[in-house]
């Protein structure tokens, strides 16, 4: 169990910084002297040209979502929902403390793993969503680069 959490640790890791290299935007020099005003008006007309080729808006697209802490809390309302089970169970059969007790750790063990399951989903989806957030941004940085680099300029 620690290391599948390490692992994932480590894969959001890495996620994160693959994300935030590929999130940079591109260096843009004037390579024939082009002026300020002129690189500005560029850079804009580029931009819209590079939405217009992707269908991607860095400006208006939702921030690439955040790897979000993993929701707590499944075991120990599994454990409630087992005592309250089990104290049932229990004062049926005549002992209801020991019935509350067995339907707690129960209910903690299937609490805990339904969390766990719903987490691994949300991670999943998580890393899916970044991953499309990343190629897209990518993609755009491609097309306004070609259109900057049409235009005299030198991008890295």
């Amino acid at each position: 169990m620690k290391r599948t959490a390490l692992s994932s640790i480590v894969m959001l890791a890495g996620l994160l910084l693959t994300g935030l290299a590929l999130a940079q935007n591109p260096i843009i020099y004037p390579a024939k002297g082009q002026s300020p005003d002129q690189q500005k008006q560029d850079e804009f007309e580029c931009h819209q040209w590079a939405v217009n080729q992707t269908g991607f808006d860095p400006t208006k697209a939702q921030a690439p979502p955040s790897q979000q802490a993993s929701e707590r809390g499944g075991a120990v309302r599994g454990a409630a929902g087992g005592a309250l089970l089990g104290l049932g169970i229990g004062a049926i059969t005549g002992n209801a403390g020991k019935g509350a007790a067995i339907g707690a750790g129960s209910g903690a063990v299937a609490g805990g793993a339904r969390q766990a399951g719903r987490n691994q989903q949300q991670q999943a989806s998580n890393q899916q969503a970044q991953s499309n957030y990343n190629a897209n941004l990518q993609q755009y940085n491609r097309a306004k680069a070609v259109c900057m680099e049409g235009r005299g300029y030198t991008v890295k």
